[in-house]
């Protein structure tokens, strides 16, 4: 009898996931609405505990999907009354545990989420911002069509209002910008552990804290938002890491690291690589072999009906581009590094790492320390070393965007 007992254990723990058995589901207990101009939406969701959660957007129809993890709802989700922004709203199980909301909507949105712990007796919220520039631009027109009329402008609270006036006597404040999206990618996950220290301290583990206190670094800065690649402890292929950093259409991509060298434990301090001129001629080909789908990566540009060498040279106008920005990018944030740790290599290393190979998005890939070395391994253990490690990233985006800011977003206005 015991041995049969034994037995059934062991099929449990082969063919289930005993995560999912010993985890207690989040619950959504409701979620509210919140109108805080025509320009932008607040949804919140009351949880039972705090959630680990990703969205992203889709065209054609517009779309904002949500996947909240190991999660489940107590009451069907009402749709919001009057929304300029939101026609619908469903919800379905995904993955068995997993709770996926989609917000159908009427125009294209830029979206923002952060988590908050509240007072009240549920104690958790996931908040999602979103926003879009359409509603805008038909402001603006009507405007600029009845000058003479007096309308006032509605300013958020977390704007500051302009004291500028355009020439047609419009206040400057309001051309809407959209956030800028910063692709955050914790390297390995799953099955892959990636290098583990002589402590036992597996790198995945520590990247993705790393990558989550980055992503609340971001969160909090105004007019950026942060996307993690992977939000928990799950394998996630290279190629999909990039896909999934188009499909947030991201303007940054960062991946996280810690390097190993066994040979020599002695070997420490951190690096910043970019993507080498072979990796990316070797994208190239991969690209302007199927030119037919690119249109989208070259801005709008179809390359279906442009000879080999016309796409070929467009195609490296982008990538230069790209490249440039992601070794100025690269450059920052190795500077901000040297200020809480050694450096390895002094200058933006080049690799044909796959995460980098993304034509169209600056990225860059962080080792933040050798965790082969017994005194870093220790160190990248420690939230609080951790934390310097996302600041010090945090601070070399931001005196990237100072100079590279993309058109079109808050920071480039400002």
């Amino acid at each position: 009898m015991r041995l049969l007992l034994i037995r059934l254990l062991l099929f449990l723990f082969l063919f289930f996931n005993p995560v999912s058995i010993l985890a207690k589901p989040i619950t959504v207990i409701d979620l509210h609405f919140w109108k805080l101009t025509p320009l932008k939406t607040r949804l919140v969701f009351d949880l039972s505990a705090p959630v680990t959660h990703n969205m992203f957007t889709l065209k054609s129809p517009n779309r904002l999907v949500i996947d909240l993890k190991n999660t489940k709802l107590i009451k069907k989700l009402k749709r919001p009354k009057d929304s300029e922004l939101v026609k619908n709203i469903r919800s379905a199980p995904r993955h068995k545990n997993d709770l996926r909301v989609v917000l159908d909507l009427k125009v294209p949105v830029r979206a923002k989420s952060f988590l908050r712990g509240s007072k009240g007796t549920n104690g958790h919220r996931l908040i999602v911002e979103i926003n879009t520039l359409e509603r805008a631009l038909s402001a603006q027109n009507a405007l600029i069509s009845e000058p003479s009329k007096n309308i006032p402008v509605r300013i958020s609270k977390s704007a500051k209002p302009s004291t500028k006036i355009t020439k047609r006597g419009l206040p400057a404040n309001l051309h809407a910008s959209r956030d800028i999206v910063i692709a955050i990618d914790a390297g390995h996950g799953g099955i892959d552990s990636g290098a583990i220290g002589q402590g036992g301290t597996q790198e995945k583990e520590i990247v993705l804290a790393i990558a989550k206190d980055l992503a609340a670094l971001v969160a909090e800065e105004r007019g950026m938002r942060a996307v993690l690649i992977r939000n928990g402890d799950y394998f996630v292929k290279l190629r999909k890491r990039i896909q999934l950093a188009h499909q947030y259409q991201a303007d940054l991509f960062i991946s996280i690291h810690a390097d190993a060298y066994p040979n020599d434990s002695s070997v420490q301090g951190a690096s910043v690589y970019m993507l080498s001129h072979g990796g990316a001629s070797s994208e190239a080909a991969s690209f302007l072999a199927e030119k037919e789908n690119a249109a989208d990566l070259m801005g709008g540009i179809s390359l279906s009906d442009k000879d080999e060498l016309l796409a070929s040279v467009l195609f490296d106008i982008l990538q230069a581009g790209t490249l440039e920005a992601s070794a100025y990018l690269g450059q920052k944030i190795l500077k901000t590094l040297r200020k809480i740790g050694n450096i390895h290599f002094s200058k933006v290393q080049r690799a044909d790492f796959m995460v980098l190979r993304s034509p169209d998005i600056p990225s860059v890939l962080v080792e933040t320390g050798f965790i082969s070395n017994h005194k870093e391994e220790k160190k990248l253990s420690r939230p609080n070393h951790r934390r310097k490690i996302a600041h010090a990233i945090m601070e070399g985006i931001r005196e990237y965007f100072e100079n590279k800011a993309p058109p079109g977003t808050l920071l480039a206005r400002q």
